[in-house]
């Protein structure tokens, strides 16, 4: 018999009495309403034809099924419904197997689960993202995985969002076998196994017990990575209705949560930051533009910055030349790069087999000519203007002429520093955020000479590291730096009027903020924004509002963390609050004459969130950023804004959803 076509985009084949159905939407073959009316046709098919025993279900191209259509997102669900589908697949009279080719995330992983039987190859992965776009699965993932690998496996895996290669899913009981050629054939085998016996239905298995203590820790710490999301807690809650509820009052209970949570500001939130990850890579006057090839990549400096990005390039698959100052230096600079790689080994991210590989692409020299053959150089050295320009000056001697030259600066202007060059056109702005091996986030700036070429290369060269890169205009501090200033001046003016350092961080980290503004400024230390603040006094507005207490602080010797005392105190490294602090505030609230008043928690966050949007109205303004959305994702990923609140503009209103 020759293809049968169900939809659009499901087909079948039968082979050996058993239905291969394929799913054919792309890019990720996702569960539109084609899909879902094609399977429904399938399993009709299949049913009618006594000489089929049973079923096998595939994805076509790399995938398996990647979840939900986007298209669909904001439209009313229309029959065939998916979780009736699936249902409808687990209840089905003949054996059905999932050949799992390549992801299976949201709803491919809950078609998987419907199955019978559950065959993979090794590139196949698993995954229940839904929490990441604030609701919960909404087609019996919470009800069929528990009773498959457990309760704590089955709430870490939705709870947190996070995906699992094909050996860890083997492992947990997830699916039943790997396969590495003949996937197809594999299931096929599988289902004339099953075709005779009792079939294993996910939703009539009871479910895997755990203790109260392993439950209580998978728990703990979803609710505390959740910064409180509703999502996680929701999905916790529904894989534990799994040990009490029957399996169909689990699935209506998992349906009514998971259509009310759609319809919440976090879900519209996290939906916003999804689709503006999406809009990043339009950039205007970039679409007809080819990236230049890059292969060879140099980093000049291997302190903690410019070693973060030797491994993102390694990790990328980059030939890696870095460069220090002295032949001592270099060794160094190889030891921290191999000493970030040997981590990724001990925590099992990494085999050793890859480290070797990586390292093999790897040179540290203490000479500039070194890099004579790289394609793009990036300069990770000390935050000085004449260092970096006498650098750039340097690297004209020595790199080819087509060579890219990335400046990492954090407030540096790279005009400026382009101006020391010879070929200006050939500088772009690349600003990492530290540890750059771990932080997604990366500013593509255009600066005023750039090529077009340039910038195609630097944001192609960002996007093959795994980053998000944000491309905006030049500005100091850029985009990030500029907003985060706006929310220090901010938090220093409430604490001038009659907040406490403590009391502010305290409402922002209950909005959803990991740490507070005064704890991350001691974390990074007090003294590089002191010596910066100093060398901007000449120039400073003498009628702007300025707040001393930071100067103060510093002239205390209090530079954070790392001298134990900063905005708090750090005995025995734990953050405390400090009474000198307190004192000190109040001394110069009365040196300047200031009434101290109380705040709430609401004021403060209100006064927050404001003086953001307003510092991003003003880069829009300016022309630095492009769009609000591209203000909202360094935000969120580059200095810790809750997602679930979709950033600063988007919560001041006024931006598409």
């Amino acid at each position: 018999m020759g293809d049968l076509r169900f939809s659009e985009t499901v087909s079948g084949k039968i082979a050996d009495r058993v239905l291969v159905v394929s799913i054919d939407n792309p890019p990720v073959n996702a569960t539109s309403l084609s899909v879902r009316a094609g399977l429904g046709a399938a399993l009709d098919h299949a049913a009618a034809l006594d000489a089929v025993r049973g079923i096998v279900i595939t994805g076509a191209g790399k995938t398996f099924v990647g979840g939900a259509d986007i298209k669909e997102f904001d439209k009313p669900p229309e029959a065939p419904f998916l979780p009736d589908v699936y249902l409808r697949i687990e209840q089905f009279s003949k054996p059905a197997v999932a050949a799992v080719n390549g992801a299976a995330l949201g709803g491919g992983c809950e078609l998987a689960l419907a199955c019978h039987g559950r065959v993979a190859a090794p590139a196949a992965s698993f995954g229940l993202p839904e929490v990441k776009l604030g609701i919960v699965p909404g087609a019996g993932g919470t009800q069929r995985l528990p009773r498959l690998v457990g309760i704590a496996a089955a709430a870490e895996m939705i709870g947190t969002g996070r995906a699992l290669k094909a050996g860890e899913a083997l492992g947990i009981g997830l699916i039943d076998r790997i396969t590495a050629e003949g996937l197809v054939a594999e299931a096929c085998v599988l289902v004339a196994s099953m075709a005779d016996g009792e079939l294993r239905r996910s939703g009539a298995l009871a479910v895997k017990p755990a203790s109260d203590a392993e439950i209580d820790a998978v728990g703990a710490k979803i609710l505390a990575r959740a910064r409180g999301q509703a999502a996680p807690a929701e999905a916790l809650r529904l894989v534990k209705a799994a040990m009490t509820l029957p399996f169909n009052d689990g699935l209506a209970e998992e349906r009514r949560t998971f259509l009310r949570l759609r319809e919440s500001q976090e879900a519209a939130a996290l939906r916003y930051v999804f689709f503006a990850e999406r809009a990043v890579g339009k950039v205007e006057g970039l679409e007809k533009t080819t990236p230049r090839n890059t292969r060879c990549v140099g980093v000049v400096g291997t302190g903690l910055m410019g070693s973060g990005i030797a491994v993102s390039a390694l990790n990328a698959g980059f030939q890696v030349i870095g460069v220090e100052q002295s032949e001592e230096g270099a060794t160094k600079g190889y030891g921290r790069i191999a000493g970030i790689l040997d981590k990724a080994v001990q925590s099992g991210r990494l085999d050793p087999a890859g480290r070797d590989e990586r390292l093999g692409r790897l040179t540290v020299a203490s000479d500039l000519s070194a890099l004579r053959d790289a394609d793009l150089v990036i300069e990770a050295v000390f935050d000085d203007f004449d260092i970096k320009a006498g650098l750039f000056r340097r690297l004209d001697e020595v790199v080819r002429a087509d060579a890219i030259l990335a400046t990492n600066t954090s407030y540096l202007d790279p005009d400026t520093i382009a101006a020391a060059t010879r070929h200006p056109e050939r500088v772009v702005g690349l600003h990492f955020f530290s540890p750059a091996n771990i932080m997604r986030l990366v500013e593509v700036v255009n600066c005023a000479r750039t090529e077009t070429e340039v910038l195609a290369t630097a944001l192609a060269f960002a996007k093959r590291l795994g980053k998000l890169p944000i491309v905006c205009g030049v500005t100091e501090g850029f985009v990030g730096n500029r907003v985060f200033s706006a929310y220090r001046r901010e938090a220093e003016f409430m604490v001038e009027e009659g907040a406490l350092p403590h009391e502010v961080d305290q409402a922002m980290e209950a909005f959803g903020f990991p740490m507070g503004l005064f704890a991350v400024c001691d974390m990074a230390g007090l003294e590089i924004a002191w010596a910066r603040r100093k060398r901007q006094a000449s120039t400073r507005d003498p009628n702007a509002r300025y707040v001393e207490i930071a100067d103060r602080l510093c002239e205390a010797g209090r530079f954070g963390q790392k001298s134990g005392r900063g905005w708090y105190a750090y005995p025995e490294a734990r953050r405390t609050v400090d009474p000198d602090v307190t004192a000190l505030v109040v001394a110069e609230r009365r040196r300047k004459g200031i009434k101290p008043r109380s705040f709430t928690g609401n004021e403060i966050v209100t006064r927050v969130l404001k003086a953001m949007a307003d510092e991003g109205r003003a880069l829009l303004s300016e022309g630095i950023a492009t769009r609000a959305s591209d203000i909202d994702l360094v935000m969120i990923n580059g200095y810790g804004f809750p997602a679930h609140r979709g950033g600063p503009m988007f919560t001041a209103g006024g931006v598409d959803t």
